[in-house]
């Protein structure tokens, strides 16, 4: 069945147009002529026509089955061509066939029926699946990728969509078999590998300092060196401690005897003997040693110091530097003020050998300076093996941040894919059955054509019109079998001539009608006789009188029986007419009914040269054409001025002029003074004018309050007629 037809930018239909939704097996639109009834028609006949490319017809349950539309279209294409299409049906098929083609086509029914509803339940797990892969989509995308854009966004890259982030999560969790790593290295690492491109990072000079632990560490800083003990002198020096005081003065001595000090001829021969083998060679040894030591220390001292404020100094402009530079500096400033107090040290060892001195121990200001620029260059070597191998560690660090993200919504990813794959084992299980069902349908739709073709004739439907023809006094032309051509007919007049060009419109509208009727039953194609089948009736009674309308209401009538009933090919009627009486007698039930919740009205109506639509759904808006004038003038607001004048007339002339036999005349006479009587005459020449001539020279549109003026006059009409109750019924006020 057609579940809805919109109609639109074509004929009388604007950009709006007009939209028939929830559309019944039966379906009355009622509109006078020009307001788009035949439009409706062909857009239904022929909706892929590009004329009609703002139209669209939406099926029940997307099933799409045959349309036949009888229309002016329809009689032109049949009738004018000298022949006639035979019509197919089961004429020469005897009970016992019939019964079993409808019994197949019963099953074939039940198989559709069965088809639709394992659809509706497919449908129904496809929206669900779709809704839940919604929501887990939406929560992955604010959870997971909202959550770590700012450290990770490099790793998302492609995926930038939430639906192709959804998809590249699932895949991960599914596949990555990555080794897992902590939050924290995969940021620290992203910091080199999304960074800009890396280059390689020269590794930070390694620092020796061994001579210099050595030097720190010799015993001869705590020797008190002094002369040789058994020497006379020693003893006053010793006692004295006066060692490194008359060492330093044997640098002043002269050759001659003055002494240095007192300037008396006291230095004797004997005296520098004793002074002498006091300072004996040990001594001098000693105190070589630690001169030389000294020196030693206090250049190695500085070349390192040199090295680390070079560091210092490069490491700080370094933008990439992996050196820990502000524990580097705070040691390399407790160090260089260690080598400052040991060089004060050293010179105090050198000029006072005897004295006994403890140097500062750099050793483990230097170890820790050591390490730092170890674990520094560890960093480097890292940076710098990464940079070698950008694209794979790249590569590894991007499986990694998946890896991460797919374990720590671990329990979320599991209960999705549990209940995807519940939903899509459902899916695949109805999509099984509704491809059996689909399967099953065509062939046992194929059984039906073929028993079809055994016993369809096109003489039984010839018989038919015929039969009707002559059951309504059409006696002097019938349906005959072409002489030249096969399965196609003719019309011939009693004497054996072609009657089509002779005919009256009445005849050839009511002989297109009955052809029509045998074609929703049959087909002209043998195969295709049971097929399911919309109709669509656009004014079947146009020329005729009203004997033969009240033929073809019964006819119709006849076929909406079996439509509600379920019986026969023909699911759906469509009926558009603009006749009150037609209206009436095919729509009627049985006096005893006034709805049906299988059947739907309309009202198309044009207002402006545009037309609108009106639904009442099951309650039927046409009782009679006086009753129709009435319900008009309650719509007067999508009327035109003229409109309502015809419609005023035509209520004053049925109730007071033909019924009542009143004049003009007599309704202006009503009226108590002259003034109301000019009124009353106004009315009445306003609405003869409107109704009978269209002032195309002196028209302009009548504004609202115009329309309303005279309408108020037109109800004291019948208030100073007496009948003040009927206007009242009529416009639904009581």
């Amino acid at each position: 069945m057609i579940d809805s037809l919109s109609i639109r930018n074509i004929a009388t239909f604007d950009e709006v147009g007009v939209q028939l939704t929830n559309l019944k097996k039966i379906n009355f639109i009622y509109g006078a002529n020009g307001c788009g009834k035949t439009t409706i028609t062909k857009v239904a006949n022929n909706p892929i026509d590009t004329l009609y490319a703002n139209c669209s017809i939406i099926w029940k349950n997307g099933i799409p089955i045959k349309v036949l539309v009888y229309n002016k279209d329809f009689r032109d294409k049949n009738f004018g061509k000298g022949t006639i299409d035979g019509v197919f049906t089961l004429g020469q098929a005897t009970k016992e066939e019939i019964e079993a083609i409808q019994k197949m086509q019963k099953e074939l029914s039940e198989i559709k029926d069965k088809g639709i509803k394992k659809k509706d339940s497919l449908t129904k797990l496809l929206n669900d699946k779709i809704e839940l892969e919604n929501e887990f989509k939406e929560a992955v995308w604010v959870e997971i990728y909202k959550k770590y854009e700012t450290d990770f966004k490099e790793a998302f890259v492609g995926v930038l969509k939430k639906e192709s982030f959804k998809t590249k999560i699932l895949e991960e969790f599914k596949s990555n078999k990555t080794a897992l790593k902590t939050y924290e290295e995969l940021k620290e690492k992203a910091k080199t590998i999304f960074g800009k491109t890396p280059t390689v990072i020269p590794l930070i000079t390694a620092i020796n300092f061994d001579r210099l632990i050595e030097i720190e560490e010799n015993k001869i800083w705590q020797k008190k060196i002094i002369g040789k003990a058994d020497i006379e002198i020693a003893k006053l020096i010793q006692k004295l401690s006066l060692n490194d005081w008359v060492n330093e003065g044997r640098t002043y001595l002269q050759d001659n005897e003055t002494c240095p000090f007192c300037q008396e001829q006291t230095i004797t021969k004997e005296f520098r003997t004793q002074l002498e083998d006091y300072f004996d060679e040990s001594f001098t040894t000693d105190t070589g040693i630690v001169k030389t030591l000294s020196e030693e220390y206090n250049r190695l001292a500085l070349n390192l110091s040199n090295i680390l404020q070079q560091i210092e100094s490069s490491e700080k402009l370094n933008t990439e530097t992996k050196l820990n530079i502000e524990t580097f500096s705070a040691y390399l400033k407790t160090v260089s003020s260690q080598f400052i107090s040991n060089k004060e040290l050293l010179n105090n060892k050198a000029k006072e050998p005897s004295r006994s001195v403890d140097l500062i121990s750099v050793k483990e200001q230097i170890e820790n300076i050591q390490q730092i620029i170890t674990d520094a260059n560890i960093l480097i070597n890292e940076h710098n093996t990464i940079v070698t191998n950008y694209t794979t560690e790249r590569s590894d660090l991007i499986k990694g941040i998946w890896k991460y993200l797919a374990e720590e919504n671990n329990t979320k990813i599991s209960t999705f894919n549990k209940k995807v794959d519940g939903l899509q084992r459902g899916i695949d299980a109805l999509q099984k059955q509704h491809q059996e069902l689909q399967t099953n349908y065509l062939a046992k739709n194929k059984q039906i054509k073929e028993a079809n073709k055994n016993v369809t004739s096109v003489q039984p439907s010839v018989d038919e019109i015929n039969k009707t023809l002559k059951s309504y006094g059409f006696l002097n032309f019938e349906i005959v079998p072409s002489k030249t051509e096969k399965n196609q007919y003719q019309i011939h007049r009693e004497d054996g001539t072609i009657a089509e060009s002779t005919l009256s419109e009445g005849e050839i509208t009511f002989i297109t009608f009955l052809y029509f009727l045998q074609l929703s039953k049959g087909s002209t194609a043998q195969e295709t006789i049971t097929e399911e089948r919309v109709l669509i009736v656009d004014d079947p009674i146009s020329s005729l009188d009203s004997n033969v309308l009240f033929v073809v209401s019964s006819l119709i009538k006849e076929i909406i029986k079996k439509v509600k009933k379920d019986e026969g090919n023909i699911k759906q009627l469509i009926l558009l007419t603009h006749n009150v009486y037609f209206h009436k007698e095919v729509s009627f039930i049985d006096g005893r009914t006034p709805e049906n919740v299988d059947t739907f009205f309309w009202i198309l109506r044009r207002n402006k040269n545009t037309s609108a639509i009106q639904p009442y759904e099951m309650k039927n808006p046409i009782h009679n054409s006086y009753e129709l004038l009435w319900n008009e003038l309650k719509n007067r607001k999508d009327l035109s001025g003229i409109t309502i004048q015809n419609t005023m007339r035509r209520i004053i002339e049925n109730y007071f002029k033909i019924l009542g036999k009143y004049g003009d005349d007599d309704l202006i006479k009503h009226f108590e003074n002259h003034q109301e009587q000019e009124i009353c005459r106004s009315l009445i020449c306003w609405i003869n004018d409107g109704s009978h001539s269209i002032p195309d020279d002196l028209f302009v549109e009548q504004n609202d309050s115009t329309v309303e003026k005279y309408f108020e006059v037109f109800r004291k009409i019948f208030v100073q007629m007496g009948h003040p109750e009927h206007y009242k019924m009529m416009m639904g006020e009581i």
